[in-house]
């Protein structure tokens, strides 16, 4: 049920997030008059702060404290009052562009880069996937007859990683037998004929061919390279869930990780549980009509992982055409600066989606 709010009361609630967000210290009525223009008497603001936690979006956590936002009072500021900074994110662009050299470095060594670089800029954990494999690009395709009626295909992709599948292949044709040799050499062939017209291609658009569009000599082995190259899409589409992790240290002097278990169930999940943080955060959104990759926040409750039910994950995927092929997200106390870190994600990942063009 969606909360109805007046003008004045998402004033104050802006506001009061805002306040805790720079001090980290509940906020009463008299450091809102003397802080914001709010243009109404202490009293008007205490009101309105009562309505706002009988709604459930502020509370107390102490009978003589001020209020702090709750994970529902942060969601209506994010999805109603905030504004992500535009100057921001053009100089995480620019920094992105001078500081990595984006035709000399490896791939690992180029995400880890811009995972340090975004964590210093956010002052949050950091989290970059590498690009799946499913949607990693044909370099070389080879057929290899390994014994007689088993074939092996083999893809090297872009990043040079290396995938193969063996599969069956009848040894009669029209019930008659095939040489060895002769299969041999057709392989070669079909081979040949692949490379020429499916580089560049990635492992899903293999998967999707319409192989009766071969020439007529190699149409024998249509089904047998759609079984291959489907068996193929299916190993490599849980990809890889390879997690750069950078700013694990810059985070954890907030004053929300004083509590030792909490950093130790943290610090756990993204050392020996980096899957189900993968999973969480490779999310296969699409983009915004303008194109641009859609950033999604998950405060505190929101997300399903226990251990960063006191955090804020914040994360958009970076794309290589229409495929998602990685995402990137910030972590940190769900007192984040989210005007700041939203521009930081978006800009990260439409700098990466770039960088797959």
């Amino acid at each position: 049920m969606e909360i109805q709010l007046t003008e004045r009361q998402q004033q104050i609630l802006g506001a009061t997030v805002r306040h805790y967000i720079a001090t980290a210290e509940p906020v009463g009525s008299k450091a809102l008059v003397d802080e914001y223009n709010l243009g109404v008497s202490s009293a008007t603001i205490r009101n309105v702060m009562n309505v706002l936690e009988k709604a459930g979006l502020l509370f107390q956590p102490h009978t003589s404290a001020g209020r702090i936002p709750s994970d529902s009072g942060y969601r209506i500021y994010v999805d109603r009052l905030v504004t992500p900074s535009e100057t921001l994110a053009l100089q995480v662009e620019e920094m992105l562009q001078k500081r990595l050299k984006w035709e000399d470095w490896s791939l690992e060594a180029l995400l880890q880069g811009a995972a340090q670089i975004l964590a210093t800029i956010s002052g949050c954990i950091t989290l970059i996937t590498m690009p799946q494999n499913s949607v990693a690009m044909l370099r070389h395709l080879q057929l290899l007859q390994v014994e007689p009626g088993r074939v092996m295909l083999i893809v090297v992709t872009d990043s040079y990683q290396t995938h193969s599948v063996l599969v069956d292949l009848p040894l009669t044709r029209d019930g008659n037998p095939v040489e060895t040799e002769v299969i041999d050499r057709e392989l070669q062939l079909v081979s040949n004929f692949l490379n020429s017209h499916l580089r560049e291609q990635s492992l899903l658009e293999l998967a999707k061919l319409d192989w009766s569009k071969l020439d007529r000599e190699f149409r024998c082995y249509g089904d047998f390279l759609k079984t291959s190259l489907l068996e193929l899409s299916r190993r490599t589409s849980t990809g890889s869930t390879t997690l750069m992790v950078r700013g694990v240290s810059e985070v954890l002097r907030q004053p929300e990780f004083s509590q030792l278990q909490q950093v130790q169930t943290i610090i756990q999940l993204l050392e020996e549980e980096q899957e189900q943080l993968w999973r969480l955060i490779f999310d296969d959104l699409q983009p915004e009509e303008s194109g641009k990759p859609r950033v999604n926040v998950r405060i505190g409750s929101e997300n399903p992982l226990e251990p960063i039910q006191t955090c804020t994950l914040i994360s958009s995927t970076y794309r290589r055409g229409e495929y998602a092929v990685g995402s990137v997200g910030v972590l940190g106390p769900t007192r984040l600066n989210y005007d700041h870190a939203i521009a930081v994600v978006a800009a990260a990942a439409e700098c990466l989606s770039e960088s797959f063009r």
